[in-house]
């Protein structure tokens, strides 16, 4: 069989002037033949007429038919459900190794008779028109800090014209962790953009239709820094595909990353932020042409920032909780019944009470969960011991397994008694010192000896000498000052 290759060099070989019967030989083709295919002036692939019939019969030509009312009905089914489907409806008639076939067949129906796809059509985008962002789950990368699964999100910023770009590690999609991470990379690029694209955030875009689009504290935000806001419409990620785009080279940039470091653990977060840091400034090395051009015409930003945390007004409950974003954290018991302001962060909540900040203390991610601190209850729990065996939250009066260990043992010697006992050694945690009483601890199950909190505090006597807590400083000698001044005096 002559190939396009053997004509081609033919062709060559005859333009050079060489004769036809040596030409032929050259390229291993009859005399006869070669004469053919100079004549046509057609390669052998050319003269090969397209093949309209089959080498075998359509064993799917009878139930067609009822196939095609299936897809013109759901365009969206897939061609292994309808084989299943068939399957069903004609028991051992059609096989599994048919299914190929099949789909073959439904491949083929659709591009010339199935419904017209959704078609997309490209932008051009103008420097500082446009930037975009959104959340992205970075669980998938299985990151670990000191060992430990550090399941966060990163919100993931975007010029679309350079397509220079930032992110921030943040924990939800919170409107505190948009407002952090939008103005950490407006500051970062050094001005803002005519307009700013999020998907359908709820907390940037009302979920319900409303008179104003965006939610208050998102047009607050939008307004500061001078923004436009846009946003996709519902199931359509594809009109926010710069920045969905954009994730998949990120995340695709830090797995090969990793793969060069040989390690996905950190030692710390301020470690793995570097290292966040220094995968964008490799990913942004080669934009800086467009970035210029586009940080040209930036619009200024604005004098300062936004403050980003929420401030909510809760009265602090007889359990000495308050409730803030449907999860409960413990405060001092000394509020009971007073009005406090938490100011909700991304990552924190700050306590105030009579314009001061009275505490502080991370937030939980997630829904329904509890924060319990045994120190602002713990005045009341040693006059109520009663009240410790069926406390609602009483897993979190358990700082260590240890001190869980030393319960139960208590328990074991004593039941009448194990509370009471128990939580006089956990006000020796609370008052002296957390770390030391747990050493203590260890070293009274390992050695059998016996707990109570007399013992404890034996332990602690010997162990650290005193609190932990307690720092000496030494008092300065006011005469060194004097003679380091007259020294400089000389020197001038």
């Amino acid at each position: 069989m002559v190939t396009d290759r053997q004509v081609k060099k033919l062709r060559n070989l005859m333009e050079r002037g060489m004769k036809l019967s040596l030409a032929s030989l050259k390229t291993g083709m009859d005399e006869k033949t070669a004469r053919k295919y100079l004549r046509s002036g057609k390669l052998p692939s050319e003269l090969t007429p397209d093949r309209t019939w089959r080498t075998r019969p359509d064993p799917f030509e009878e139930v067609w038919p009822w196939a095609a009312e299936f897809l013109e009905v759901a365009p969206g089914l897939e061609a292994k459900t309808l084989f299943e489907a068939l399957q069903r409806e004609h028991p051992g008639r059609f096989s599994d190794g048919q299914l190929r076939t099949f789909q073959r067949k439904v491949k083929n129906w659709r591009a010339t008779e199935g419904p017209a796809r959704e078609v997309y059509f490209p932008q051009i985008h103008h420097p500082g028109v446009l930037s975009a962002s959104d959340f992205t789950h970075m669980s998938s990368l299985g990151i670990t800090i000191a060992g430990q699964p550090f399941e966060h999100l990163l919100y993931h910023f975007v010029l679309t014209y350079s397509n220079w770009e930032t992110g921030t590690i943040c924990f939800s999609e919170s409107f505190e962790s948009l407002s952090q991470g939008l103005q950490d990379a407006l500051w970062e690029a050094g001005g803002t953009p005519r307009s700013h694209r999020t998907d359908r955030l709820s907390s940037a875009v009302h979920r319900v239709p409303d008179k104003n689009e965006f939610t208050d504290r998102y047009q607050d935000l939008l307004c500061h820094y001078g923004l436009e806001g846009e946003r996709t419409n519902p199931q359509s990620a594809h009109e926010n595909g710069d920045i969905e785009k954009s994730h998949d080279g990120l995340k695709r940039a830090i797995e090969q990353a990793l793969l060069l470091r040989g390690s996905r653990d950190f030692e710390d977060r301020t470690e793995y932020e570097g290292f966040l840091r220094s995968i964008f400034s490799a990913r942004n090395a080669g934009r800086c042409k467009r970035f210029e051009e586009e940080r040209a015409v930036l619009c200024p930003l604005p004098a300062h920032r936004l403050e980003a945390r929420k401030n909510l007004t809760v009265r602090v409950g007889p359990g000495s909780t308050i409730r803030v974003l449907e999860n409960v954290y413990s405060v001092h018991s000394r509020l009971i019944g007073e009005q406090v302001v938490v100011k909700v962060g991304p990552e924190d909540l700050e306590i105030w009470y009579g314009q001061r900040r009275v505490d502080g203390f991370p937030r939980l991610r997630g829904r329904k969960k509890h924060r319990i601190d045994y120190r602002h209850m713990m005045d009341w729990l040693v006059r109520k011991p009663g009240a410790f065996e069926n406390y609602l939250y009483r897993d979190a009066l358990f700082p260590t397994s240890r001190f869980r260990m030393a319960y139960d043992h208590l328990v074991e010697r004593s039941p009448a008694t194990a509370s009471r006992s128990y939580l006089q050694i956990l006000e020796l945690a609370a008052k002296v010192n957390e770390d030391a009483v747990d050493e203590a601890l260890r070293q009274l199950i390992d050695g059998g000896g016996e707990i109570e909190k007399a013992t404890v505090e034996s332990k602690l006597g010997r162990n650290s000498g005193g609190s932990v807590t307690d720092v000496k400083v030494d008092a300065v000698d006011l005469a060194l000052y004097d003679q380091l001044l007259a020294s400089v005096e000389e020197t001038v």
